[in-house]
Order: structure tokens, then sequence, then C-alpha cells
């Protein structure tokens, strides 16, 4: 049977750089559960480390954790990385991690902390997670294609580290699954401004980094369960799947 799932799928863990250190997986579920999500996306910063502690912090209630991450390629575009397991992200992690140049300085840029379901500090990383790969939009989009995700442009209305911004259009041989649009945005504003994108789903997200924000940017999801399949068919509106006014 078909339901509507309210999502949210882009939300950092303090081990974004940028994210604040109160966003730790406990305190990312008891929140979303407060604003009545059904299904988050946790998406830090070229790394899917906290994601496994986020599912495990989730394990004795309704929410659902989609394992993601929010790449930025050489052009210096941002993509959401979307899975339905961990496992199925974990090579796309090695090959961003790869392609990472750089060591992170905690004070100029931020803390990158790993924190487990118990709220303990697992360590920190050292990788540059606020800094661009050397892989182009092209190929990271196939190789989360390969692996069986969703790629989604991310963040479209932003004015850096979009790919309207950051290479001026979207075409339909970028591939993108979806666009993303923040919260400051409504479905309805982002198709007046970006009229092009006629045909393209749209979600709207909190893309959280502190506690407050989360389910800020609620998009609602019309599937069977909150599965990347099911996305999918939503994303093109095929069996009775919708996402919910994130159509013209």
């Amino acid at each position: 049977m078909l339901r509507v799932y309210r999502c949210d799928l882009h939300i950092h863990t303090c081990l974004s750089p940028c994210g604040d250190l109160d966003m730790y997986p406990r305190a990312i579920v008891r929140a979303s559960l407060e604003k009545g999500l059904d299904c988050i996306a946790i998406c830090d910063h070229n790394t899917a480390e906290n994601v496994a502690f986020v599912e495990r912090a989730a394990r004795q209630t309704p929410l659902k954790i989609i394992p993601g991450m929010e790449i930025t390629t050489v052009e210096e575009v941002h993509v959401l990385a979307l899975f339905d397991n961990l496992n199925d992200l974990i090579p796309i992690q090695e090959m961003v991690y790869r392609h990472l140049p750089g060591e992170n300085d905690e004070q100029r840029f931020g803390c990158q902390a790993i924190v487990n379901e118990n709220d303990e500090v697992e360590g920190f990383l050292k990788q540059l997670l606020i800094g661009s790969t050397d892989l182009p939009l092209k190929d990271i989009v196939n190789a989360i294609h390969t692996a069986g995700g969703m790629a989604l442009a991310a963040h479209i209305d932003r004015e850096s580290f979009s790919v309207i911004s950051q290479l001026g259009f979207i075409s339909q041989d970028m591939q993108f699954d979806a666009v993303e649009i923040s919260s400051r945005l409504s479905i309805e504003e982002a198709r007046r401004l970006y009229p092009d994108l006629i045909g393209m789903p749209m979600i709207k997200t909190s893309d959280a980094h502190f506690i407050k924000e989360i389910g800020k940017g609620i998009t609602e999801i019309l599937v069977k369960s909150p599965t990347i399949e099911e996305f999918k068919m939503a994303f093109n509106k095929a069996k009775g799947r919708l996402v919910l006014s994130g159509y013209d």
C-alpha cells in the first residue's frame, strides 16, 4: 500500500566541518522524530563515516535513515549521493577519499568529529572535507549510478557550490535524478525562477547544519516504502508513486 512519507533528505552531522557539534547521532534522531519526520538522509561533506552511528541511534525508532554524502566535484559543484545501504556507499566514499587532496586545519575549517550512537567521540577525520575532489561532475554522477544510488543536484538556488552557480545551467545529459532546493524557497517559487527545469523533479530539504534547522525543508513522497527504488519511481511518476508538489 502506498503512503506519504515526510522526508528531509539532506542533513549534516558534527563530522561536517561546517556542522554544529550538537549534530551528533542521538540528537539528530530525536529532533527528526520531534519534527514528525519519517525519513532522513545523512549527507556529510565528502564522507559517510557517521552514517552507521545515526542508523544505530535510530534502530529502536520508526525513523528511516538513508545513507548519503554531499560530494564536491572539481568544478566545486555539490552533488547529493543517496543509497539504500551503507555497503553500497562505502566504495563511493573510498573513491572520494582517493581524490580529495589536503588535510583539515581544525582552527580554520572546524572540527570533524566521528561520534557514535552513545555520544562518544570515536575519532577525528584528517581529510580536508571542506575541500573539492579532483573528480569531474560527470564522473561522480556516473559512479553514483553505477553503484545503484541516486544523484541529486544540491541546493540549486544557492549562489555558491550549486551546479547553476558554478556552471550556469543544468542539462539532461548531466543525468541528475532530481534537483534540490533549499528551505528558503517553495517549490512554486523555484518553478518560476527556473522555468528551464520543467519536467525535472524537485525536492526541498533543510540542508541542516544545526539541530534547530532539521525539518525546515520537507518533501512529502508517496511510495510503498522509503527506499531508493521507490524514490526513483516517485521521481519518474511511475506506478502511482509521486513526489508531492515536486513536479509542475
